[in-house]
């Protein structure tokens, strides 16, 4: 599901993660008199909710139904709701391939993995989905570096840092995750309000 930047524009945040993105260049609503608009508008509560649970499911390429089921699997398990759902949502393989400078945006990390050009712990993993755990080793397939969308991998990787609960070797094109990921060392947190969205799904 390629993100349109009108999405990105609509929300008032970047959303594709394509450093080209045009909300980068217009800051503003798209339409005939989106520069007249104003981030934010004023909504109901049932409103902000719901702009920030479509917010959340364009940032992962999500489904509602598969968006929902974390949602559900968060509220389940034991501790905080809002900081279970972001771990469900960052320990996908796609997110971490993107997560660790393998891919430029999620979208082009989705369909790396589909078309099997990850290893995880030494075997190919080929489901999007998949869920990683601590100590899971994340590689690029000897077969693909140096091919295609890794082709200038090397300085790309040289200026990025990963997130913390990634550990990264650029030489090796070799991720590990070291730690579950935490809500408040997350840019994306500071965009999206995930509480709202667990009220969102409680009514």
């Amino acid at each position: 599901m390629r993100i349109s930047c009108k999405i990105c524009r609509r929300f008032g945040v970047s959303i594709c993660g394509r450093e080209k993105c045009a909300f980068k260049r217009k800051p503003y609503p798209p339409g005939e008199h989106g520069k007249s608009s104003k981030y934010p508008r004023n909504v109901s509560e049932y409103g902000v909710q719901l702009k920030e649970k479509q917010k959340l499911k364009f940032f992962y390429n999500l489904r509602e139904t598969q968006f929902s089921n974390y949602v559900r699997e968060a509220e389940k398990r034991s501790g905080d709701s809002a900081e279970n759902l972001m771990a469900i949502l960052e320990l996908r393989l796609d997110n971490a391939v993107y997560r660790l400078g393998f891919a430029n945006s999620r979208t082009q990390a989705r369909q790396a993995v589909g078309h099997g050009h990850f290893h995880v712990n030494g075997r190919r993993v080929n489901i999007p989905s998949f869920r990683l755990k601590k100590g899971d080793k994340i590689s690029v397939k000897p077969q693909s570096v140096g091919r295609g969308i890794f082709k200038d991998m090397d300085i790309y990787l040289k200026k990025y840092n990963p997130p913390g609960w990634l550990l990264l070797d650029k030489e090796k094109k070799e991720g590990e995750v070291s730690r579950l990921p935490k809500m408040n060392e997350d840019s994306l947190a500071s965009h999206v309000n995930l509480k709202s969205i667990i009220e969102f799904y409680s009514r």
